[in-house]
Parts: C-alpha cells; structure tokens; sequence
C-alpha cells in the first residue's frame, strides 16, 4: 500500500466530532505512524470524494448526513449495515469499499456499560437514522417489544418493519406526554436518537425510565439528559455510544484488537 496510511470521519458538519481524537489514541497505543482527519463532506459529494482517495487510505468514519449514501456506494455491504439501511463505517477492500453499522456497537456498549445485560421492553424517540442501528441492539440484549416515538407513521414505516424482522413486537406513539410517560415507567431502557430540542419537550416522561440513552454529546448535559438525572435515574452520554462504535472501526482499519483504555482515557482528558 503506497505512502501513509490515512483515514478520516466525513459529516457535514463535521468540525464537532470527537472521532479524532479516539483514532488517532488508538493509532499511537497500536504503535501505528497513521493519521486521522475531519472532512467536511455531504451525502451527495460522498461517492466523488472516496473515488478521488488514494490506495493510503484504508478507512473512513461516516457521520450525517452521509451515512445512507455511504452503505449505497460500498462495493460490499456486511448484513447489520443493509438491516440497518445505512452505513457509518467504510473500509478499503481489494475490489473497493465494504460498508458496516458500528452504530450498532455503539448503542449496544453504552447500554452494556450502564449495567443492561438484558432488556424485554424497550423505546427508540426517533425514526431517523440512527433509530434502526437501536433497534438492532435492543434486540441483541434480547427485547421482545419496543415503542417507537415519531411524528411521521409513514417515515416510521421502515423501522417499524426491522423491529418485527427481528422478532419484536412494534408499536408507534405520538410526542404527546401521557402516553410516553406511562411506556417509560415500565421500560428497560429508552434511546432517544432525536435533536436536543425535540427531546427537551417529553424530558419529564422519559426521565420516568430507569436507563436513558441520549445520542447527543454536544453540546452536554442535554435538557434530558438533566431530567433523567433529576429523577435519580441512570442517564448515558452519546460520547459512549461514540466510544463504543470507534472500537470496530478501529479493529476493521487496522485489523488488531482495539486499545479500549487508551480510546476511553483520550475522551475523558479532551472533555
């Protein structure tokens, strides 16, 4: 492989993400001379940007919104990546690039790392996205039944199906409060994939669940992520989930176990 090897997150924007500095730690605990950087990238200039990238280049990292565009350009697809209809992770291949969801690892690692080994009932706020990467971990810690929040049935369709694919029972409410509230009193645990803004407006009723999992982590502590502490429950920063994802990234990059203390340690002294 000619010259340095290189990879980089593409997002537009991308100048808040934290994957940086998580690689570049696992780069320098692997004893790897690699580098790291942000491009500012949309879904639409994806595929001409990766085209243009030279054989030194062996991974990327992919933020919004140009996850659904990278799982269609990749040559090859692993099957949590079609299940999840996007891709956050590209990796070089011999014929080109193959695509994985580490998103799944993410959510599954913050979850694990809360103390949830096993879930029966859960809650994804969201249908975008990062909801169908939620549904694939919830199903792992074993969710027979799952409430989607969403504003638009006809957008939540295609969630709704996954969550029944995977052997759940599938339900959609409203943003109304009562409804969430009382689904959240008896929940394992709740993913909110949605802006700060949105979730502010049902923080009190989420807050009513005994875990919590917020995909933001900038700017922190969200509106939830206050509410849910006020309650005395169990709350979960995005920087976990963003942690727990870069571990398979890094593991497919470099094809080594991934330095897990040194990964975590750099996020907490850049916090």
């Amino acid at each position: 492989m000619a010259g340095k090897r290189k990879a980089a997150v593409l997002g537009k924007p991308v100048a808040h993400s934290r994957s940086p500095q998580l690689h570049s730690a696992a780069y320098r605990a692997l004893g790897l001379d690699w580098t790291y950087t942000r491009i500012e990238c949309s879904a639409e200039e994806l595929p001409g940007l990766v085209d243009g990238l030279g054989p030194e280049w062996v991974g990327l990292s992919v933020t919004m919104p140009g996850k659904e565009a990278a799982l269609a350009y990749a040559q090859e697809r692993t099957e949590r990546a079609a299940l999840a209809g996007s891709a956050n992770t590209l990796i070089r291949t011999a014929d080109g690039w193959r695509a994985d969801c580490t998103d799944v690892d993410g959510v599954l690692g913050a979850l694990r790392g809360a103390g949830i080994t096993e879930v029966a009932e859960g809650m994804v706020l969201g249908a975008g996205g990062t909801a169908r990467p939620a549904l694939l971990a919830l199903a792992q810690l074993g969710a027979t039944s799952v409430t989607l929040v969403a504003r638009d049935a006809l957008r939540a369709r295609g969630a709704l199906e996954l969550a029944e694919q995977l052997g759940m029972t599938a339900s959609m409410i409203g943003f109304e409060a009562a409804p969430i509230g009382a689904v959240c009193a008896r929940v394992g645990a709740v993913v909110s994939t949605i802006p700060a803004a949105a979730a502010a407006a049902v923080a009190d009723s989420v807050a009513a669940a005994p875990v919590v999992l917020d995909a933001i982590y900038d700017p922190w502590p969200t509106p939830l992520a206050q509410a849910v502490e006020r309650a005395g429950h169990t709350v979960v920063s995005g920087l976990q989930m963003l942690l727990n994802q870069a571990y398979g990234q890094v593991e497919q990059f470099t094809g080594q176990q991934a330095p897990r203390a040194e990964m975590a340690a750099a996020l907490t002294a850049s916090d």
